[in-house]
């Protein structure tokens, strides 16, 4: 089992930056494949950005390439979303999620955060 813990999330006007942290417990953090994933109302959950364990690649949705940076700190069991440049359209509750391998998909993740609110006037 792993339990992850989302935080940084709140109210960003347009242009501005935030950066989110998923604190991880439990099971051995660095093996693990961990992404993150956002959801508006009325929309379907979507895959923000993910990285490996094995030799920290990482993956992009097309919008946040160039605006969005993930990391993770091993010795700290935390990986990270740096926001930059956001957009009102980037509003959504924003998931870390972990699974083993990684993945660009919600259903390809077994473990999930309780998500951060992530809010952001034009």
């Amino acid at each position: 089992q792993v339990q992850l813990v989302e935080s940084g999330g709140g109210l960003v006007q347009a242009g501005g930056s935030l950066r989110l942290s998923c604190a991880a417990s439990g099971r051995t953090f660095s093996s693990y494949a961990m992404g993150w994933f956002r959801q508006a109302p009325g929309k379907e959950r979507e895959f923000v950005a993910a990285i490996s364990w094995s030799d920290g690649s990482t993956y992009y949705e097309d919008s946040a390439k160039g605006r969005f940076t993930i990391s993770r700190d091993n010795a700290k069991n935390t990986v990270y979303l740096q926001m930059n440049s956001l957009k009102p359209e980037d509003t959504a509750v924003y998931y870390c999620a972990a699974d083993t391998e990684v993945g660009t998909t919600a259903y390809e993740y077994d473990y999930w955060g309780q998500g951060t609110q992530v809010t952001v006037s034009s």
